[in-house]
C-alpha cells in the first residue's frame, strides 16, 4: 500500500507539473511565437478573461504594431525556449532587428494567469508587454532626431537644392524660382504617411518631402535618424531606461537627373499658365525637367489617347496605316453624333485620319477594338499603374467591364469618357513609342539603373506609331511643333473638360456629340453647349530626333484651346532646349 501510495504521488506530481509551470511555459511561447507572425488574432485567444474586458482585439493589434513602428523593427525571430523569471514571470528570449537601432537580443516578461483547475488561465496583458525588454511599469517611446538634410544636384553636378527650407517650405536653388516646380517642397509629415515615417524612425516632428524631387527622393535625402528607444516608467519616482541606442548620419549629396537648361526652358515655354511640362530621355526613363503640374494632376488626355488607340488597333490587325475609312463630318455610336472638330469631313487612310485626328475615324475603331483589348493597351502604356515616383498622380481609365456600350467605348478611345492623365503619363507614352515599345520606369535619380517595366507593343507596332506621329508634325495637327533640319514625331489633344465622365468630344481633335434633342445622354453624352462653357485642355505629345529619340516632351495647358494651337509650340520650345543640352 506504501508503495502504491507513493506512485500515486509521483505520478500526480508529474501529472501536475504538466498543467502548471510546463504548461505555462508553453502558453508564453506559443503567445510570443504568434508576435513574431503577426498573428494578433490568436494572441488576443491566449490572454486572460480581465485581460480581454480591458482591450479589444483591435486595440491589442494596434498597440503591438504602433510598439513595432516605434522600434522601427524589421524581423522577429524567437531564439530560445521559455523560463521563469523573478517575481513570477515567464521570460521568451527573442531577437528584433530593426532600421535604425541595429539587433537586439531582448526578452519577453509575461505573467501568466492561474485558474481553479491548475491549468493557466492566460497571459495577464498590459502594456508592459507590448515589446520585449519592458518591465512591469514601464511603456515603449523613444526620442529621435534627423540629421541635416542631404544637398540635390542637377544632372551636371551643380545646385539644384539645399540648405533649411524657408518658410514656404522650399529650399535654397541658384536656379531660384526655375527650380520649385522640379524641386517641390518639404514640410510637416502628412498623415498619410505618417505610420509608413514612424517605422523609418522619422520623428513626428519631422520636416520632410511633401512634393516634387522632395518627396519622390525623400528617403535618400533624410539621411539615418538617431536617437533613443526608451522603457519609459509609468511609475513615479522610477527612472526611464535606454534600451538601445543609434547615431544619425546625413545623407551623401544626391544627384539627380534634372537638366537646368531645359528645366529653364520647361518653366519659360509654360509661361506662368496653369498647365504642365514633362522632359524625359526616352531610353531611360530620366526625368529631365518638370514645370508646372507635370506629375501632381490628371486632366482628360483628349486625342493624345490615340497613340494608345492606334497601337492597339495595329496590334490587333484591325487596321494598317494605308487602310482607307470613308470621309464623313461624324460617326453615330448608339444613335448619338460624335462630330468631328467645326463639323470638318475627314477619312481617308488611317495615316491621314491620325495626323488631323478624325474622331469619326477613331471612335468606331475603338468600338472595333473593344473595350477589354483597349484597357489592356493603355495599362501596358502605364496607366492604371503607379508611375513608380512617389508623390506622382496615377492616370486611370475604367476597366473594361465598366465600359459600356459603343458610346463609351468610343469616347474612350479618343481619350475622354472617364480617361485622366498626367503630363508624365503622356510623355512616358510617347517614350515607349519612341524606345521601340519599351516602356521605361521614369526617375529623378541620376544613378538608378534603367529598366524596362513592360513591352507594351512590339517593334513594328512601335514604329508603324511612330510613323503616323511624323505625319502629325510633318502635315497634320501639329505643324507648330516643327523643327528645321529635326524630324519631330508628336500627338496633339484637346479634351472637354465638363464633369468627369460628362464629355467624349475634342474640339480641333473632335467636337461634341449631338442627339436628336442636343441634350446630355445617359450613356455620358453632352451637349455642344456645354462643352463649350466648360473650356478645352490643350495637349501635345512629342519625342525627336524621330529616328534617334533623345529627348521626349508631354505638354497640359488647362482650358488653353487646342493642343496644335498652344500645346505644340510649348513642347517645340522644349524639345530644342534638350536637343542643345548635352545630355
Amino acid at each position: 500500500m506504501i508503495a502504491l501510495a507513493a506512485l500515486a504521488f509521483i505520478v500526480g506530481a508529474i501529472v501536475g507539473a504538466e498543467h502548471g509551470p510546463n504548461a505555462a511555459s508553453a502558453l508564453a511561447a506559443r503567445y510570443v511565437s504568434a508576435w513574431t507572425h503577426g498573428d494578433y488574432a490568436a494572441m488576443y485567444e491566449d490572454i486572460d478573461g480581465p485581460s480581454k474586458r480591458a482591450i479589444t482585439p483591435q486595440g491589442l493589434a494596434d498597440d503591438y504594431e504602433h510598439a513595432l513602428r516605434t522600434a522601427t523593427a524589421t524581423r522577429l525571430q524567437v531564439t530560445g525556449a521559455p523560463s521563469d523569471s523573478s517575481g513570477g514571470l515567464v521570460a521568451v528570449p527573442v531577437r528584433v532587428r530593426t532600421r535604425v537601432f541595429g539587433t537586439l537580443q531582448l526578452a519577453f516578461a509575461l505573467r501568466i494567469a492561474g485558474s481553479s483547475g491548475g491549468e493557466p488561465g492566460g497571459v495577464v496583458w498590459s502594456r508592459s508587454i507590448e515589446f520585449p525588454g519592458l518591465h512591469p511599469g514601464e511603456v515603449l517611446g523613444r526620442k529621435m532626431t534627423l540629421p541635416t538634410r542631404a544637398t540635390l544636384l542637377a544632372r551636371d553636378g551643380s545646385v539644384l537644392g539645399e540648405g533649411a527650407a524657408t518658410e514656404a517650405g522650399q529650399r535654397d536653388s541658384p536656379l531660384g524660382a526655375v527650380a520649385v516646380d522640379a524641386l517641390g517642397e518639404v514640410g510637416p509629415v502628412p498623415a498619410a504617411r505618417a505610420q509608413q515615417l514612424e517605422a523609418e524612425g522619422v520623428p513626428a516632428n519631422a520636416i520632410v518631402g511633401v512634393s516634387g524631387i522632395e518627396e519622390a527622393l525623400d528617403g535618400s535625402l533624410r539621411g539615418t535618424p538617431g536617437g533613443e528607444l526608451l522603457a519609459l516608467s509609468t511609475r513615479p519616482g522610477r527612472p526611464d531606461r535606454v534600451l538601445a541606442l543609434a547615431t544619425p548620419h546625413a545623407a551623401p549629396t544626391v544627384r539627380t537627373t534634372i537638366s537646368p537648361a531645359i528645366q529653364r526652358a520647361a518653366v519659360a515655354a509654360l509661361g506662368g499658365q496653369l498647365g504642365g511640362v514633362v522632359a524625359m530621355q526616352p531610353s531611360t526613363g530620366q526625368i529631365l525637367a518638370v514645370a508646372g503640374l507635370g506629375i501632381d494632376d490628371v486632366q482628360p488626355p483628349g486625342s493624345t489617347f490615340k497613340m494608345v488607340t492606334v497601337s492597339g488597333v495595329l496590334q490587333a490587325g484591325i487596321a494598317t496605316p494605308h487602310t482607307v475609312f470613308p470621309y464623313a463630318t461624324y460617326a453615330t455610336l448608339d444613335g448619338v453624333k460624335l462630330s468631328n472638330a467645326n463639323g470638318e469631313e475627314c477619312g481617308g487612310s488611317l495615316e491621314l485620319a491620325f495626323a488631323v485626328s478624325c474622331n469619326s475615324v477613331f471612335s468606331p475603331l475603338g468600338v472595333r477594338l473593344g473595350a477589354p483589348r483597349l484597357v489592356a493597351m493603355a495599362e501596358r502604356y502605364g496607366f492604371n499603374h503607379s508611375p513608380g515616383i512617389p508623390g506622382a498622380a496615377e492616370s486611370t481609365l475604367p476597366p473594361a467591364s465598366q465600359i459600356q456600350g459603343e458610346l463609351d467605348v468610343g469616347s474612350t478611345a479618343i481619350g475622354q469618357g472617364e480617361v485622366q492623365a498626367s503630363p508624365l503619363e503622356m510623355a512616358t507614352v510617347a517614350a515607349t513609342i519612341a524606345d521601340g515599345g519599351h516602356r521605361p520606369q521614369p526617375t529623378f535619380e541620376l544613378d538608378a539603373h534603367p529598366h524596362t517595366v513592360t513591352t507594351a507593343t512590339s517593334v513594328n507596332v512601335a514604329h508603324m506609331v511612330r510613323s503616323l506621329m511624323i505625319g502629325v508634325v510633318r502635315e497634320g495637327t501639329g505643324t507648330a511643333a516643327a523643327i528645321p533640319g529635326v524630324t519631330v514625331a508628336g500627338k496633339t489633344g484637346t479634351a472637354e473638360v465638363g464633369s468627369p465622365g460628362s464629355c467624349s468630344g475634342g474640339s480641333e481633335e473632335g467636337g461634341a456629340k449631338e442627339g436628336s434633342s442636343g441634350e446630355s445622354h445617359a450613356t455620358g453624352g453632352c451637349s455642344s453647349a456645354a462643352s463649350e462653357a466648360s473650356g478645352t485642355d490643350a495637349w501635345f505629345a512629342a519625342f525627336a530626333p524621330a529616328l534617334a529619340p533623345r529627348i521626349v516632351v508631354g505638354v497640359l495647358m488647362v482650358k488653353d484651346g487646342a493642343g496644335g494651337a498652344t500645346a505644340a509650340p510649348v513642347a517645340r520650345e522644349v524639345i530644342e532646349a534638350g536637343l542643345q543640352a548635352n545630355l
